[in-house]
């Protein structure tokens, strides 16, 4: 399962990376190769200061080697080694009217330390956006995107995944959304009804559904006229998203306590950012439209 869930997400990137600079129609994304001490390695591609993406990274790696006493207590297991691979990617658009993205597919394996038989294995991800201006025609769209890809495996997954996405990405501290959500999903193991290959075709269908999730909106806002107003609030909220990824993020969390790659752990960071003192938007606003719908998640979908 490991190489073949590596394989797919080779192929994965080199889709994303390719359709995303057609779209930029400027900027190209810069290629590393780099090794990890402990063990494995990856791939990672950046964009910047293109006509469309200010900064964006479609990142792959393989890691394994020894389970940090730290995340055996995360994970609760004992002494372990394990195997993790994925694809991760944030895009942060030019124009404050184009939504930045996230996304994050995966999967995880533990050894027995002795014997090296596995131990556990699971998939884990989802896609969310976080908008600065609120179309809600984008939001309904990306959201029946998911949908639509989790019906194919179960009626249950989206509201269920949705649920998740919007417990996951808040920001307790300010008491807030990240952006509106998506799906995320994690510890996804054999059960009774879904075996590693059903979970396995779950995760990469939603894998293949991004490009449609995110591209049309990109199309229908990018070339909409902005103001520095409005791009200062891109900026402010863009540090919310930076103080949600170091602070609460696990996947930050677990590059940075198993010996990742910092550059490419740190490549979900906005180039721009600010942190006004105690700002609030004009009441009324469109700012404030934003602020509502994220300190009250919706159900976009009916």
């Amino acid at each position: 399962m490991k190489e073949k869930f590596y394989q797919y997400i080779q192929q994965l990137q080199d889709t994303i990376t390719s359709k995303l600079e057609e779209v930029d129609g400027v900027a190209k994304f810069r290629e590393d190769l780099w090794d990890r001490p402990g063990g494995g390695g990856g791939r990672t591609r950046v964009i910047e200061n293109g006509a469309v993406f200010e900064k964006g990274g479609v990142n792959i790696s393989a890691v394994h080697g020894h389970l940090p006493e730290t995340m055996q207590k995360a994970f609760n297991v004992g002494d372990v080694d394990f195997y993790a691979c994925g694809l991760s990617l944030v895009i942060h658009p030019k124009n404050p009217m184009v939504p930045t993205v996230h996304a994050n597919w995966r999967y995880f394996e533990m050894y027995d330390k002795k014997s090296g038989a596995k131990v556990g294995s699971w998939f884990g991800g989802g896609q969310d956006l976080t908008p600065y201006y609120l179309f809600e025609e984008d939001a309904i769209h990306f959201h029946q995107v998911c949908k639509t890809a989790c019906d194919k495996h179960n009626p249950e997954f989206y509201l269920k995944y949705k649920k998740v996405c919007d417990e996951y990405f808040w920001n307790t501290h300010r008491n807030e959304a990240r952006g509106i959500g998506g799906l995320f999903f994690d510890h996804l193991v054999e059960n009774e009804t879904m075996s590693m290959e059903d979970w396995y075709n779950f995760v990469t269908e939603v894998g293949n559904s991004f490009l449609e999730s995110y591209v049309p909106i990109v199309e229908r806002r990018k070339d909409l006229p902005y103001t520095e107003a409005n791009r200062t609030w891109q900026e402010i909220r863009r540090g919310r998203y930076v103080e949600f990824n170091l602070v609460h993020d696990k996947g930050t969390l677990f590059g940075l306590k198993t010996n990742g790659r910092i550059e490419s752990i740190l490549m979900s960071l906005p180039p721009h950012v600010q942190w006004i003192y105690d700002y609030h938007p004009e009441p009324g606003s469109e700012e404030e439209k934003l602020i509502n719908v994220l300190e009250n998640p919706k159900e976009w979908i009916n």
